[in-house]
């Protein structure tokens, strides 16, 4: 009986050792979870959740020792100075790397706090040019920036769909950057631009903007902003009777721009995305394991996000340690295959592998055009 009760207590002192020797590693996140684009912060976060879900189940084990994975959350409301804030709350919370910010306006004064602190972060949404030029080493994003997309838009309208090209944004970061590189893209591709307007990412009512637009009878309407503006934008596009395309980017690409703009889709509605559809994902699995984990389909950049977790996760294997300093120039370095495709980063931080995708609307959902 002595015999056991010693072979049990050695087990349980062995098993405590085992268990000891496991080292939690924060991963921060952060988006807006309240707001008008609520939805698309949580989608986001839940493709950073589910990397650290599926690395830890496979077990990880960095420097020798097992290592868990932990998701520390914050809601930045899409607001720049709330951004800051809760950018902090994660440096002083210790920690090791960041997926985010959802907005360029919340992510390039952000992007200065983790620099500064020396915590790589790696947005996977945020797309003004400006983010990845500051000079930054601790910065990274895995998906084509706006000038990559503005270009093929502004080719896109003035050579697909007309000449006359009308643009709106809603004066964010994102929205006013991308709107500029699309202006760039129209007139470089023989287009014209009738009208810039702008208004914000809070606005419900645009009939005076597209009163003064139909005026000018433009063959395409641009509208470069978030989902949540473009949707009802597109209903007063229909109510005002207004022939022209409509086009968003990829703050609109989106199955909630669909819902919001109800009986004013058509095959006259357009989207870009900063990718490549769900159905070309490297992992031909995501879009289903995604869906049974949470129970929604995934909104516009899930993947990216995820591939943005799994980049800091393989940048400390490949150190061999979780300490920034010591695997920031492993992460320079990644190169591995992502569930979106190739993942690695240019010497500003930048993806070498982006790809921008054009929609239609069709049979009830965006649909990828060739």
């Amino acid at each position: 009986m002595k015999k056991t009760l010693i072979a049990l207590a050695v087990l349980g002192l062995t098993a405590g050792a085992v268990q000891a020797q496991e080292v939690v590693v924060k991963l921060g996140h952060v988006g807006p979870l309240t707001g008008n684009i609520a939805h698309m912060g949580k989608d986001n976060e839940n493709g950073v959740r589910m990397a650290i879900e599926e690395y830890n189940a496979k077990g990880v084990t960095i420097g020798g020792k097992k290592v868990k994975f932990e998701l520390v959350g914050e809601d930045d409301a899409a607001d720049p100075k709330t951004g800051n804030i809760v950018a902090q709350r994660l440096v002083d919370a210790g920690v090791k790397g960041i997926v985010g910010h959802l907005n360029s306006g919340t992510t390039i004064p952000a992007s200065r706090i983790y620099n500064q602190a020396g915590i790589p972060m790696i947005s996977p949404s945020a797309t003004n040019v400006t983010l990845t030029q500051q000079g930054f080493p601790y910065i990274f994003r895995t998906m084509a920036n706006d000038a990559q997309q503005g270009s093929v838009v502004g080719k896109f309208a003035a050579t697909k769909l007309g000449k006359k090209v009308a643009i709106i944004d809603d004066r964010t970061a994102y929205g006013q950057g991308l709107a500029d590189e699309v202006e760039k893209g129209v007139k470089a591709n023989g287009g014209s631009v009738t009208s810039r307007e702008f208004t914000n990412n809070q606005a419900t009512d645009f009939m005076a903007i597209l009163t003064k637009i139909k005026a000018q009878n433009p063959d395409v309407i641009v509208y470069s902003g978030m989902d949540a503006q473009g949707g009802p934008m597109l209903k007063q596009v229909k109510q005002l009777g207004i022939n022209a395309k409509f086009v968003t980017g990829d703050g609109g690409c989106t199955p909630e721009f669909i819902k919001l703009a109800g009986n004013a889709m058509s095959d006259k509605a357009y989207c870009s995305q900063a990718g490549l559809p769900l159905e070309l994902l490297a992992d031909k699995t995501f879009k289903d394991r995604f869906k049974k984990r949470f129970n929604v389909d995934i909104q516009n950049y899930a993947p990216y996000a995820y591939d943005a977790a799994a980049a800091l996760i393989e940048g400390m294997k490949a150190a061999g340690s979780w300490e920034p300093a010591k695997y920031l120039p492993a992460l320079k370095k990644v190169h591995f295959k992502g569930v979106t495709g190739e993942v690695a980063f240019d010497d500003k931080g930048d993806t070498k592998f982006g790809a921008i995708t054009m929609y239609q609307f069709n049979a009830g959902g965006w649909s990828p055009l060739k």
